[in-house]
């Protein structure tokens, strides 16, 4: 079992990420905390670290109980982090589901051109409002 492992290859292998190049690319935008200090690809995780990842907006924190050797599947993620994402960010992401489910129910597809009209029209006119 490893000591430590790359921040890149950490967030692939607890599956917050479907590639680990995605992963190096949310590091390397600043959108990755070790402990509160933003962190670089190529910064070790160690047991007991406090993580914060930015993704979709909302800030998911978690604890490194364990350094895993290689991915796993998602069943085995509860070994190694816990979460604790604060409830607020929680509340945030419960309402931007809700938000997208609101207008078109999952699974409906691509707005009709009739949708983009109506969407149109009522963005006009409250843009009509404002003047």
């Amino acid at each position: 079992m490893p000591v430590a492992v790359r921040i890149d290859k950490f967030l692939w292998f607890v599956r917050y990420f479907k590639t680990r190049s995605l992963a190096t690319d949310v590091v390397k935008k600043n959108r990755v905390w070790i402990n509160d200090d933003l962190a670089k690809p190529s910064k070790e995780v160690l047991v007991g670290d406090i993580i914060k990842v930015r993704k979709n907006q909302i800030i998911y924190t978690f604890e490194v109980l364990q350094i895993p050797s290689n991915r796993m599947g998602a069943k085995l993620v509860s070994m190694y982090i816990k979460d604790r994402t604060e409830q607020e960010q929680l509340d945030q992401l419960q309402l931007r589901k809700e938000a997208q489910t609101h207008y078109r129910k999952k699974g409906l597809g691509r707005p009709t051109k009739k949708d983009r009209r109506d969407l149109d029209d009522f963005m006009f006119d409250f843009d009509d409002d404002e003047i």
